[in-house]
């Protein structure tokens, strides 16, 4: 068919180029005369194949065609036109001379939205269906008979360029096409449009688009993004006229942030890290990303009455002079005018495809990447040299990363860490401004107030977790994307490793070279080995019986759950944290942790580490605080869907039952021990004395795996104990900084409390105190090292852990395996235990028989990031450490599919 082309944009150049594809003949284009030198995407698409162009100011004088053009027009005897995108009037003579008329493309579901506004229409009506038409023109305005339409659902958060982009765009073009076909074989409709739902709205207008704010958030919200990037919506701030872009409806809680008065509003909005807050007259919000002043300046809203630190001017280097200089031959070459700095690229008129070339050219000439909205929140020349000058210089607009530090010195160190709630990656005070101190248990001075975490506090962090998980920079990150943000953050646990171990050790009391050692030195082990699993994450594929003649494939993936809680205890704050949260990051989840109220401040110091090592807001949020507010919260929170514990039993059985009550969320629980060391008269008794010491005594006995009741065979008994007193005696108690001192303070006062009341209870119950039971005659929180022997199976003593430097001590006959086996069974605990004996067959036997998660062979405390780590029974179920701590938080789903 020979065809003319009349219309405009990149969308005519592709609707000519298709049906060129097609195989009919364009005998000419028709398009808009050129803007500065610059031509039409669809003249220069027909020009570089020698498609003749006219391009003409107007087709009409006085509603009559103008002679000259009606000839040329006639000249080429076309037998359909077609008006991809036509902005002109386009005399009804031209309409109506082809052989077939003429079609035209609009972008709505006609009747719907007749005029030259219609997607805008369609996104301010909030229509939740919309697509485009194309129509027989005539006469009148859009109310030609229909040849074909498409349709698609309205995203609530579409805007004019994301719903062009994804539908009217490509498949625009592509029904244009057939449309042409169905002309050609004589099998194009021609629908008469009803009147009945018929609609037409005028042209938006900048004088048209002030905002009313006396409507419903979803109204206000469908009127700005039905006005994105023209011509705006509006109101006044401080008399100012302020245009809004960029508007997604709020349906978190508001956030915190700086009010800002509006023209007409009843409520003010709120200036947050993400933008600004607006708010309907129903009390719901959209928050809107960028924001316009009158001079025509646009800035991120978030940073709307601040100081705008992009526009401070920088003094060029004579190689950025020559920048400046190739900038400007850069502009010039795109708009085809003359430069002078306070040009705007837009209103010189540069379009979208401009906006992507100018980038490029930037990127080839000086290396420099600039982001698409860096162009439209820098329209100006000088304005936007300003910004590739900084990111040459690697200077981010972005606001620095700051907090209201607490500032100490201590072990002959600058220390600086947060004491605030951390969420959506800002340290901020807690919701009511409640706080608590925390005391430092070597002298019970006061370290720093610390905020006090609130309900709400924790649905703010869930809030800020799950849009991470769904929808934010974390979501999209692949697997080994993951693992390398994961290694940045462990390489800055390792630069601040004695920074950490020292506000450890202030913190829980945990001796500074054992801090050094296990606290800090195995968190940086347990990060960097989970940081390796991220891309190792697998599944299987499984043969199953073909369903013939067809076949099946079924594979299974192991994917994230989601937002995850943590409750970490503390004897080991940072360790235990670090167990937990290094496995679940690599899985891919996001996270909401708890640590001990006590000992917050490694956890803190940590959420700092993550915010400097790059994760994105939300996937890590801090919350100190009460056990019974902020760990029932996330037990109960229906958008938490797996809490991992480690801590007392009772509190898990709390946690478990409100979980199981709340969503059935998944739970993973490492909970109490009373951990049997069994010493048998043919060891090593020098190495079962010192291991046995430790295996009590190791991080002052506030230690999960802690041998909470040694069975000594009768024959060394006594030297045993004669030995471990003497090892006793050795151990030097004091300042936890002191590098020669070997046993800190109990980690507070309660706990303290409760030794002391434990040992009192074994003396009355019968056992024998043979050393300690008592608080130090020192200042701070220190226990002194305990013994008890003649301890029997009856006694509290012998079955419920101390948590603490207290040794309980049973002998057994010579020889009678099974008899011990019985008492250090006899119990509901099961995390870990030991065996020394020389004997391997009966160091396996006694494996074999005991009854815990963990069995030490002549050794005690060795716990590596790569085996498994989770007790039996009333201890728990669930594993930390190793591939197998995976599993806590991932889940599997299995996918079949059938083909031929």
């Amino acid at each position: 068919m020979r065809i003319a082309v009349i219309g405009q944009s990149v969308f005519g150049a592709e609707v000519f180029k298709l049906l060129r594809k097609n195989g009919h003949e364009i005998v000419g284009v028709f398009t808009l005369q050129d803007v500065n030198g610059k031509q039409d995407p669809l003249a220069l698409a027909a020009a570089n194949v020698g498609v003749k162009v006219f391009k003409y100011s107007k087709w009409m004088v006085n509603k009559k065609v103008i002679p000259e053009v009606y000839d040329e027009y006639q000249a080429l005897n076309a037998e359909l036109n077609v008006l991809p995108f036509c902005s002109q009037f386009i005399p009804n003579e031209i309409i109506l001379f082809p052989k077939y008329q003429t079609i035209i493309y609009h972008p709505s579901l006609l009747p719907r939205h007749r005029g030259a506004s219609a997607i805008n229409w369609t996104l301010m009506c909030g229509d939740k269906k919309g697509g485009f038409s194309i129509f027989w023109a005539d006469d009148g305005l859009d109310t030609g008979p229909i040849l074909l339409q498409r349709s698609t659902f309205v995203d609530p958060n579409d805007t004019l360029e994301t719903f062009y982009n994804r539908f009217c765009f490509p498949e625009g073009i592509k029904a244009m096409g057939e449309a042409v076909e169905m002309i050609a074989t004589n099998r194009a409709p021609s629908i008469v449009q009803p009147e009945e739902g018929a609609t037409f709205e005028p042209f938006v207008r900048k004088d048209k688009v002030q905002i009313n704010f006396d409507q419903p958030a979803a109204v206000i919200h469908n009127f700005i993004r039905g006005n994105d990037k023209v011509p705006g919506a509006w109101t006044l701030i401080n008399g100012e006229q302020i245009t809004f872009f960029g508007s997604r409806l709020w349906s978190r809680l508001p956030p915190r942030g700086i009010q800002v008065p509006l023209d007409g509003a009843k409520y003010s909005a709120i200036v947050h890290k993400d933008g600004m807050i607006l708010f309907g007259n129903d009390g719901k919000m959209l928050n809107v990303s960028q924001v316009q002043y009158s001079s025509g300046k646009m800035i991120p809203a978030s940073k709307f009455g601040k100081e705008d630190s992009s526009a401070q001017k920088l003094e060029l280097t004579p190689e950025e002079v020559s920048m400046e200089n190739n900038l400007k031959a850069i502009w010039k070459g795109i708009l085809n005018t003359d430069i002078d700095k306070t040009l705007d690229f837009f209103k010189a008129g540069a379009g979208s495809m401009d906006v992507v070339r100018l980038i490029e050219e930037i990127k080839v000439s000086f290396d420099i990447k600039l982001a698409i909205e860096d162009v439209y929140m820098n329209p100006v020349f000088d304005d936007l040299m300003m910004c590739v000058i900084r990111r040459g210089r690697g200077i981010e607009d972005k606001e620095p990363f700051t907090y209201d530090a607490v500032e100490i010195e201590a072990n002959k160190m600058k220390l600086k860490f947060p004491h605030q709630v951390f969420i959506d990656n800002e340290f901020v005070d807690s919701s009511d401004g409640a706080t608590y101190d925390t005391i430092n248990p070597a002298d019970e001075t006061v370290i720093c107030k610390v905020s006090k975490a609130t309900k709400e506090d924790v649905n703010r962090a869930v809030e800020a977790a799950k849009a991470a998980f769904e929808e934010g920079e974390w979501s999209k990150l692949n697997a080994r994307d993951r693992g390398m943000l994961l290694f940045r953050l462990v390489d800055l646990m390792e630069q601040h490793q004695e920074e950490l171990a020292t506000i450890e050790s202030l913190d829980s009391g945990a001796v500074y070279t054992l801090a050094l050692k296990t606290h800090i030195g195995m968190s940086i082990q347990t990060f960097r080995y989970f940081a390796g699993w991220c891309d190792k994450i697998q599944g299987k594929t499984i043969p199953i019986n073909n369903a013939r003649p067809n076949k099946n494939l079924t594979f299974t993936k192991r994917e994230p759950i989601g937002v995850c809680a943590i409750v970490v205890p503390w004897n080991y704050p940072l360790m235990m944290l670090s167990w937990k949260i290094a496995a679940c990051l690599a899985a891919g989840n996001t996270v909401v942790l708890k640590p001990a109220m006590v000992t917050p401040l490694t956890a803190l110091k940590f959420a700092e580490l993550s915010v400097l090592a790059g994760f994105p807001p939300g996937v890590i949020n801090i919350l100190p605080g009460s056990g019974t507010l902020v760990g029932q919260a996330m037990s109960e929170h229906p958008d938490i869907r797996k809490l991992g514990f480690t801590g007392s039993t009772p509190v898990g059985k709390t946690i478990m039952e409100s979980c199981a009550k709340a969503n059935l969320k998944k739970v993973s629980l490492e909970l109490g021990g009373k951990s049997p060391l069994i010493i048998f008269n043919d060891c090593d008794l020098d190495k079962a004395v010192r291991l046995g010491c430790g295996a009590v005594f190791f991080n002052k006995g506030e230690n999960c795996i802690a041998a909470g009741r040694l069975f000594v065979e009768e024959s060394i008994h006594d030297e045993f104990v004669q030995r471990v007193i003497e090892e006793i005696k050795k151990m030097k108690i004091g300042n936890p900084l002191d590098r020669s001192t070997d046993h800190g303070p109990q980690n507070h006062r309660a706990h303290l409390q409760k030794l002391i009341e434990y040992c009192d209870i074994g003396v009355k119950g019968g056992a024998t105190l043979v050393r300690g039971g008592k608080q130090c005659d020192l200042p701070g929180l220190f226990f002194e090292p305990t013994v008890f022997t003649n301890v029997e199976d009856h006694m509290m003593i012998a079955k419920e852990e101390s948590f603490g430097p207290v040794m309980i001590i049973s002998k057994f006959i010579d020889g009678d395996v099974n008899g011990v086996l019985q008492s250090a069974n006899n119990t509901e605990f099961g995390l870990a235990s030991g065996v020394f004996t020389q004997d391997i067959d009966k160091a396996m036997r006694v494996a074999d028989s005991l009854d815990a998660g963990t069995v030490f062979i002549n050794t005690y405390n060795k716990t590596d990031v790569a085996a498994p780590f989770g007790g039996f029974k009333q201890s728990g179920f669930g594993k930390d450490l190793g591939e197998e701590a995976l599993n806590e938080y991932l889940k599997t789903k299995t996918v079949t599919l059938e083909y031929k």
